[in-house]
């Protein structure tokens, strides 16, 4: 492949790119109104929307959300801290162990169920044929609990930032 070609894929995957951000980013036709700019504007209303109604979850949510009685305290943890307590009031003992070897979790409160990813990096080694690939399905599976989404992919990384596995949630 020559050096002209690389340019020009280069400017046509950038064009690519560019196009499709543009096009999400004024997408408010699905009824669930614009959360990407009226997100500061209801943290600053205290939780309400637009329309007046507040965003806060009905009690019988059954945990899609970790935050609970100690809504201060949940906003000022990481997104790694609130997924690991949500799985060690909700999770199984496998999961559990699992989730104790996360060490990040990056994208968890970004979502737009356009596409919604997440990374999970832990602390195992060895990539994919290392220790990690069992609990990185576990990993997953709890974060789908965790997080919903209409097209979310999480992924989880090991200790150098090798691929463990995936999972929709």
């Amino acid at each position: 492949m020559g050096m002209k070609s690389k340019i020009a894929l280069g400017a046509v995957v950038g064009i690519v790119v560019i196009g499709a951000v543009s096009a999400n980013s004024g997408d408010t036709g699905r009824g669930s109104g614009d959360k990407g700019s009226s997100a500061a504007a209801e943290q600053q209303s205290g939780g309400t929307k637009r329309d007046g109604a507040s965003d806060a979850k009905p009690a019988d949510d059954k945990g899609a959300d970790d935050k609970g009685a100690d809504d201060k305290g949940a906003e000022k943890a990481s997104q790694a801290e609130r997924f690991k307590a949500f799985v060690q009031k909700n999770g199984t003992a496998s999961e559990k162990e699992a989730v104790s070897h996360v060490t990040k979790v990056q994208g968890a409160d970004e979502q737009n169920d356009i596409l919604d990813t997440a990374d999970v990096y832990t602390d195992f080694t060895g990539g994919l044929t290392g220790e990690g690939t069992g609990p990185a399905k576990l990993i997953a599976s709890a974060f789908a609990d965790w997080k919903q989404s209409e097209n979310g992919l999480v992924t989880v990384y090991d200790a150098d930032g090798e691929l463990l596995g995936n999972g929709k949630f």
